[in-house]
């Protein structure tokens, strides 16, 4: 249902003072009757510290409390809320987590009501759809749902790089490249606020790891940052303007981000043009004079010695008045234009059924069929299904901690299968499920026991992985392959907010998930019949060592609650798959250049008194990727590392097969008015109906500067063409997109001479190529 009331407030210039005018009024201005420097001047220091300072610390909760923001007050289970200032007509308005969906309390005291909230698919899947208007969409329904449950910003997209598999929160980001991550945040931003509901992109700048996340110092060469690190937030905030941006917990080359105004006003603002408030993470940041000054105007969820400090800062002038009535100014225009000061009804009555077709369908999209030897689609003569491995039956819909989601249900692969029409081995279905009910007894358990412990509940986030892997007994494996017609095996993984993966038995397979693929495909294989796996992951894994053993390999990521019938509607070829890496699939994780400076993580037990990643290395010399770590690969990560390394990879950056086959054609590039406009035609030459990404890169003179092979600049997708059916795809970037940066002159720089557009179907499959020259060199500044 959609809520009633929603007109859009103006929201300001940014600094507000150019479009506003003074109102008269008698005993107190009222927020949106008088103009916002009105309010200011009328706020005491007292009142001014408080809004920049979230309500968490007035209502009990101890200072350094879960990283993870938690309040009952307004929507219960939301994020967290801004102080109020009725006298002045100021509102709360509510943050909520949400990059895969709106996370609040399901249930609330008082009613026997329910309140779920629709699991999206992860962010990896989104960006693996390639599809812009897609994702658009999908941000659009979350933003319903945010709007029907009172949230007023919704705290997400995540978008930081996948500098290094391992990164624990990989599965809530987007991409490698920071072209392709820019463009789905811009997208999934401008379909969230077009219901009037704000977003906050996040975590900026550099969080790509989670060990000791809350004290860890990055150090980046100012290349890397330009080129990497910063470009796909650039993106984000010029293409879309985010109500919201969230600093990250980690420092930079030394200093907290929350606490850099050169980062926080001279690019972030000064550069870029953002118009909006900046939020530290839940907890961010040390010095809270440093936060305002630098331009972090809301600290959340907010202490009692943060409030003490702003006023003590301006009392004894080591803060200006002026900063802190810049950053109220900040929070006060995006409370202006909240669906809680414009009054928007609401009525915790979300159309659930409505975005479960927008998740169902949106998770068929970005799954990446991998491997197929002619097993997929399923044939019609396909009618019994085995489906082994836990997570068949324990899909894993989304990652763990914030990006989490408390959604009514989540549909299974066997349950997904089942509704397609398959008829499920019985025998297998029992004996995992036996298995499966055990586990689950023994991990509620445990669970109890953890948070008995600690007394924090968010412990339960610990044991969201996949159960440990079981292999059938023989006899079992023997008949299924007797009385089915296929076997699916489902690997499963899943990761979260605190801690890292590991390489041993997260990254590689286990040996009984080798053994489990291997004993299924052979005993299949001796009856005549194929093998399929179904990988329900969130982040990379390594996949060279077994790949050739099954027949078919679909990649399905964590598709949401609808996740079972997504993937069962690419098995059964409802859905022709169309999804494309996002990112690189290495031979071995040492590959990436990277993991030369990231945090090995041990595959053992999470220590519980670390839920968060603040583990401290108090009173010892600083430890290398822990306390510090160095970006030594530089603007080598990902797909521009294999390249520039020349190292082989088991899949490459932008790969996906279809079961249908195209051809491209007709490829033409002009270059008028600072802007590259490149087409070709797309022709659908197979037998199914299915869609393309035309993936563009280009390749550089690299005369003047170390450069990457080549770079992604932009890309597109067809529509869904019919066997025989061609399309003309256009696309664009600005020449200026062309440029690196040049550190000695601390200027971009578009080089002369000899280019080559790259027009691929992956970063290694290069259909056509048009060369252009650029003739006179191009310098700017940011």
């Amino acid at each position: 249902m959609a809520a009633t009331g929603l007109l859009l407030a103006s929201c300001g210039s940014g600094n507000g003072k150019s479009k506003e005018k003074d109102v008269p009024y008698t005993g107190d201005p009222k927020l949106g009757v008088q103009s916002v420097s009105q309010i200011i001047k009328a706020m005491t220091l007292e009142e001014k510290a408080k809004l920049l300072v979230g309500t968490e610390w007035g209502n009990g909760t101890p200072e350094g409390a879960s990283m993870i923001g938690e309040t009952r007050k307004i929507v219960p289970g939301a994020a967290g809320t801004t102080t109020p200032i009725p006298r002045l007509g100021i509102p709360a308005i509510v943050l909520s987590d949400g990059p895969a969906g709106v996370r609040i309390s399901p249930t609330r005291e008082g009613t026997k009501e329910t309140f779920y909230c629709t699991a999206f698919p992860i962010g990896t899947l989104l960006a693996s759809t390639w599809d812009t208007t897609l994702v658009t969409k999908v941000g659009k329904a979350i933003g319903d749902e945010a709007l029907e449950y009172g949230v007023d910003v919704l705290l997400g997209p995540g978008m930081n790089i996948h500098r290094n598999p391992l990164c624990g929160r990989n599965f809530e980001y987007f991409s490698e490249d920071p072209t392709l991550s820019g463009d789905i945040a811009a997208s999934y931003v401008d379909g969230v606020q077009s219901n009037g509901v704000g977003t906050s992109i996040k975590h900026f700048i550099a969080n790509n790891q989670e060990t000791n996340r809350t004290g860890n110092d990055t150090k980046i060469d100012e290349r890397a940052l330009k080129e990497i690190y910063y470009k796909n937030f650039e993106i984000a905030v010029k293409k879309s303007q985010p109500w919201t941006v969230m600093t990250s917990y980690n420092r930079l080359n030394g200093i907290y981000t929350s606490e850099r105004r050169d980062l926080l006003t001279d690019v972030l603002r000064g550069e870029w043009g953002f118009k909006g408030l900046v939020m530290t993470d839940w907890g961010g940041g040390k010095d809270a004079v440093a936060q305002i000054h630098a331009g972090n105007d809301l600290l959340m969820p907010g202490k009692e010695s943060q409030y003490k400090a702003i006023i003590e800062g301006v009392k004894d002038s080591t803060l200006s008045i002026e900063d802190v009535n810049t950053d109220v100014r900040r929070i006060l225009e995006v409370i202006l234009k909240s669906p809680k000061f414009r009054k928007v009804a609401y009525t915790n009555k979300p159309d659930l059924k409505a975005h479960a077709a927008v998740t169902r369908q949106s998770a068929s999209e970005g799954m990446v069929l991998l491997k197929n030897k002619g097993t997929l689609p399923l044939s019609g003569e396909i009618k019994d299904i085995a489906a082994f491995g836990n997570t068949s039956y324990d899909l894993i819909s989304g990652g763990t901690g914030s990006g989490d989601v408390n959604e009514a249900y989540t549909i299974s692969l066997e349950q997904g299968l089942a509704n397609a029409g398959y008829k499920m081995d019985g025998n297998v279905n029992a004996f995992y499920m036996k298995h499966l009910n055990k586990l689950k007894a023994q991990r509620e358990k445990d669970i109890q026991a953890a948070i008995k412990k600690t007394g924090n509940p968010w412990v339960r986030m610990m044991f969201r992985g996949p159960f440990p892997e079981v292999i059938p007994y023989t006899a079992l494996i023997k008949k299924a392959a007797k009385e089915s017609d296929v076997a699916i095996i489902t690997i499963g993984r899943n990761s979260g907010e605190g801690k890292d993966r590991s390489e041993e038995g997260d990254f590689t397979l286990n040996d009984a998930e080798v053994s489990l693929i291997k004993t299924v495909t052979n005993a299949f294989h001796q009856a005549g019949k194929k093998a399929v796996v179904v990988l329900n992951i969130g982040g990379v894994i390594e996949t060279a060592s077994w790949k050739e053993i099954p027949d078919a390999i679909l990649l399905a990521w964590q598709g949401g609650q609808e996740c079972g019938n997504s993937i069962a509607d690419i098995l059964k070829g409802n859905v022709n798959p169309s999804g494309k890496l996002p990112m690189t699939f290495p031979v071995a994780w040492a590959d990436h250049e990277s993991s030369k400076n990231f945090p090995i993580v041990k595959a053992e037990k999470r220590d519980i008194s670390d839920l968060f990643g603040m583990k401290k290395n108090e009173g010892k010399q600083p430890e290398k990727n822990v306390d510090f770590t160095n970006y030594a690969e530089s603007i080598y990560v990902g797909y521009r590392c294999f390249d520039h390394f020349n190292r082989p990879v088991s899949y490459p950056f932008g790969f996906g097969l279809s079961y249908t086959t195209f051809e491209y054609s007709d490829f033409a590039l002009s270059n008028k008015k600072g802007e590259i406009t490149l087409t070709c035609t797309v022709k659908n030459t197979g037998k199914y109906a299915g869609k393309e990404v035309v993936e563009l890169f280009v390749a550089a003179p690299g005369k003047d500067m170390a450069k990457p092979a080549r770079e992604l600049r932009t890309f597109a997708k067809t529509k869904d063409l019919q066997p025989g059916e061609a399309e003309t795809v256009t696309m664009k970037f600005p020449v200026n997109d062309l440029a690196s940066y040049n550190t000695a002159d601390h200027q971009w720089q578009v080089e002369k001479g000899a280019y080559k557009a790259l027009f691929c179907a992956s970063e290694k499959d290069i259909r056509g190529t048009v060369d252009f020259n650029i003739k006179k060199e191009i310098t700017f500044k940011d």
